[in-house]
C-alpha cells in the first residue's frame, strides 16, 4: 500500500524532517496557529519534529506534508492521528504496527498563503478515500475550535457530519455514510 497519495492539485507523502521548512512556516505563524493554542518558536518546533513524523499501524497513520504537485510547493500537512483521550497527547498514541485502539481522527494545517484554495477540502478528501477504501477505517472523527467557520465549512464539504465528541462540539463519518455520497 501506498502512503503516496495524489489527487487533482495535490501531493500528499508521509511528513519528513525534511519538511521542517512548512512547519516552521505554520507553527511560528499566530494567524495558522490561532486556533491551536498559539505560535511556537523556532526551537519548540525543532524538538517536536521526531513527534510530528512519527507514524503507527504500518505507516497508515501519521501525518502527510501536503504539496501542490505542479509546483512542488509545500502547502502544509494533513494528518490521520488517534484523537487524544485528555491524558495522552495524540502522538504519544502513534506507537507500533497495530491500528490504535481510540477513534482517529482527520485534520489539517496549511500556511497562510494556502488558505481559500480548496486545498484543504482537497486534501481531506483524499485522506477520507485512503481511510476508508485502503485502511478500511469504520468511521473518522473530526475536532475544530468553535470559532473555526472555515475549518467547519472543509470539514462538511468533505463529507463530515456535525456531532458530539466525547461531549464536545466535532464531526464524524462512517464509511458507510462516505460510501452513499461518493459518485460511483
Amino acid at each position: 500500500m501506498s502512503l503516496i497519495l495524489t489527487s487533482e492539485r495535490l501531493l500528499l507523502r508521509p511528513l519528513s524532517q525534511f519538511d521542517m521548512d512548512v512547519v516552521v512556516e505554520m507553527r511560528t505563524n499566530p494567524d495558522v496557529m490561532k486556533v491551536f493554542g498559539g505560535a511556537e518558536t523556532e526551537e519548540q518546533i525543532a524538538l517536536n519534529m521526531r513527534k510530528y513524523t512519527r507514524r503507527c499501524a504500518e505507516g497508515r497513520i501519521g501525518a502527510w506534508c501536503v504539496t501542490h504537485r505542479s509546483t512542488e510547493e509545500k502547502l502544509g500537512m494533513a494528518i490521520l492521528l488517534p484523537l487524544a483521550n485528555g491524558e495522552d497527547e495524540m502522538w504519544d498514541l502513534v506507537v507500533g504496527d497495530d491500528l490504535p485502539d481510540c477513534e482517529i481522527q482527520i485534520g489539517f494545517m496549511l500556511k497562510r498563503s494556502a488558505w481559500d484554495k480548496g486545498f484543504a477540502t482537497e486534501a481531506s478528501r483524499r485522506l477520507l478515500r485512503f481511510a476508508f477504501e485502503d485502511i478500511l477505517l469504520d468511521e473518522l472523527v473530526a475536532t475544530t475550535h468553535l470559532d473555526n467557520t472555515t475549518s467547519k465549512r472543509v470539514l462538511e464539504k468533505s463529507g463530515l457530519v456535525p456531532e458530539l465528541i466525547r461531549r464536545r462540539p466535532g464531526f464524524r463519518v462512517t464509511r458507510q455514510q462516505w460510501e452513499e455520497r461518493v459518485p460511483g
